[in-house]
């Protein structure tokens, strides 16, 4: 039957602060209300005890955020989809903002390992006035430790109603796409940033973190690219031979989307510095 796994949590704004409410049911919690940056930000750890996910198992995590309010949300490590037969392996988000409420979705890698069968499927609704940071950073197998992605297949999915639908099922024995220039080119770690609003972006904010996205970019070897596939979302896609070198330009891009569109320092969950 395989492990289930439900989180709701719901964020609403009381004063000036931004508190939460959660329920779980099942293996996937989050630790305690974090505020690093003042009573305005609530970070949260969320934490799978199981560390991983085979066939049948499902994680389903449901994000409320009233208007004015806002989040962030990590996890301590990766997530991973370990080989195994059957059904597939199924982790869900879907997070509602309302109006003026902000979301910053910065989970750690994922990792599909050879023979797994996983699917990770994301959908934000975003009120006029809300706006989102997040990103979705996949790693297929583990080539540098001898375990290569040679069976299996991994489906991701991030949904915006109405802007933005990405989809897409990578298949350890679709060569084409894996090793071809015109697709992951040999590279086994891909990544997706976004900043995604509920309504169109001004030409010059939008321009501004295109721009920014393309200059903590520009100096690196890594395969990058910054588009706005719809007037209120901007995208940056990158490929690397490993997890470290591709979440490093991740996190500078964020900090400076962060400045830009918030006027919010950089700041960093201690998390990652431990």
């Amino acid at each position: 039957m395989g492990w289930h796994g439900h989180l709701r949590i719901d964020y609403r704004r009381d004063g000036a602060g931004t508190v939460a409410l959660d329920r779980h049911d099942g293996p996937l919690r989050v630790l305690q209300r974090l505020y690093p940056e003042g009573p305005a930000i609530c970070h949260h750890v969320l934490v799978h005890p199981p560390g991983g996910m085979v066939a049948g198992d499902t994680l389903d995590l449901a994000l409320t955020l009233a208007e004015g309010s806002h989040a962030l949300l990590t996890t301590p490590g990766a997530a991973r989809f370990y080989r195994s037969g059957g059904e597939p392996a199924v982790q869900t988000l879907q997070a509602r903002l309302a109006a003026g409420a902000r979301l910053e979705w910065l989970p750690l890698e994922t990792i599909a390992y050879s023979g797994c069968a996983g699917e990770n499927r994301m959908r934000f609704e975003l009120a006029p006035d809300a706006e989102t940071i997040g990103w979705d950073v996949l790693a297929l197998g583990l080539p540098t430790a001898g375990q290569p992605f040679e069976r299996g297949s991994f489906l991701q999915s991030v949904e915006l109603p109405g802007r933005w639908l990405e989809r897409g099922r990578i298949a350890a024995d679709d060569a084409l796409l894996l090793d071809s220039p015109l697709g992951l080119d040999g590279r086994r770690v891909l990544g997706t940033l976004w900043f995604a609003a509920g309504a169109p972006l001004a030409p010059a904010r939008r321009e501004a973190l295109l721009d920014a996205a393309r200059s903590e970019t520009a100096d690196q070897p890594l395969p990058a690219g910054a588009t706005a596939p719809d007037d209120a979302v901007v995208v940056l896609r990158m490929l690397a031979d490993r997890v470290e070198p591709l979440l490093d330009r991740f996190k500078a891009v964020r900090g400076r989307w962060r400045t830009l569109a918030w006027a919010l320092p950089d700041s960093t969950p201690r998390l990652w510095r431990t």
